[in-house]
């Protein structure tokens, strides 16, 4: 049988208007929805790319947080930019989050537009390792 469980709200999430879950989980896989530079209240905060991937991988760690997971258990991060030009930026703050040897599989494009006129969208899919 299979156990899913919807995480639509919890501690430092944006509470969205959008009728999405922030991340399901499915036995011992966390899937996070696309994250974004949105304060707890759901405002959209523009800033520099550093700022908002800030932001959003709060965001995206704060979904995992709820979710029973943690940045360990992270295998695969999607990070859709408005501007590939940012991607040094960007690789920087991925680099001091994820240190070497620990670093998830990743993909990285530009995207025409993301929600909010945003910078960056932060997805990615988390396992727990059940042999602990």
């Amino acid at each position: 049988m299979v156990a899913k469980k919807y995480i639509v709200e919890g501690e430092g999430l944006p509470k969205w208007s959008n009728p999405i879950s922030h991340a399901v989980v499915v036995n011992n896989m966390c899937f996070v929805s696309g994250q974004l530079a949105v304060d707890e209240v759901g405002n959209y905060k523009k800033g520099t790319i550093q700022e908002e991937t800030t932001l959003a991988f709060a965001n995206f760690f704060a979904a995992l947080m709820n979710s029973e997971f943690d940045k360990d258990d992270v295998v695969f991060i999607d990070i859709a930019f408005d501007n590939l030009e940012d991607v040094s930026e960007v690789n920087t703050i991925f680099m001091n989050l994820f240190p070497e040897g620990k670093r998830p599989a990743r993909t990285i494009y530009q995207a025409q537009a993301l929600p909010f006129g945003g910078k960056v969208k932060i997805t990615g899919t988390a396992v727990k390792d059940q042999t602990k």
